[in-house]
């Protein structure tokens, strides 16, 4: 009997009472545990996975070919705390929108930033590229707007990269200029 009530109440407590109302949203900003650190943050994100996007190789993998594909981000979110104005709005923040060659110290084609769509969120996506326009006139931005494609999620070892190794991240972080470029184009 014992045994019977605690289930019924483990089940309970264990079952949402609402389950929350949730979208994706597909980034690439450079060096994906960075991206993915700064989505972990925010509240209303539900789970952040770190991969590859917007190639045509078919299982690309970080120590092996992942030519024609972008380090990028699958972000999942609960749209009664968040919107995807919200998540355009991070992944500007997140990014140095003037990088023709990748994102701070990480260079390459890989590294190149992209705002992946579905076709209802393009617009959305192409206004906020046109306010970081109007708001840089002289400068160069250089962020695509791609339609969302097959997302590869990387290696296990570098998921959740910031926290299981939280010094060797913070050194990379810091060392790469990633943050001191960002205060320095955003404030």
């Amino acid at each position: 009997m014992k045994i019977a009530k605690y289930c019924l109440i483990g089940l309970l407590l264990a079952t949402p009472l609402a389950q929350a109302k949730t979208a994706v949203a597909v980034f690439a900003g450079g060096c994906f545990w960075c991206i993915e650190q700064d989505y972990q943050k925010l509240d209303g994100v539900i789970d952040v996975v770190s991969g590859f996007t917007g190639g045509k190789l078919k299982n690309p993998t970080y120590n092996g070919n992942h030519k024609g594909h972008y380090e990028a981000v699958k972000v999942t979110y609960d749209t009664d705390k968040l919107s995807y104005q919200d998540m355009l709005d991070k992944f500007w923040l997140s990014i140095d929108p003037f990088d023709n060659d990748g994102q701070f110290c990480d260079k390459g084609p890989s590294y190149r930033s992209a705002i992946f769509v579905k076709d209802n969120e393009r617009q959305l996506a192409q206004d906020s590229l046109q306010a970081v326009q109007k708001q840089f006139p002289k400068e160069i931005v250089r962020t695509e707007i791609l339609p969302m494609s097959e997302f590869w999620p990387v290696d296990a070892y570098h998921q959740d990269y910031a926290e299981k190794n939280p010094v060797r991240y913070k050194y990379y972080r810091w060392n790469c200029g990633r943050d001191q470029r960002l205060d320095t184009i955003w404030g």
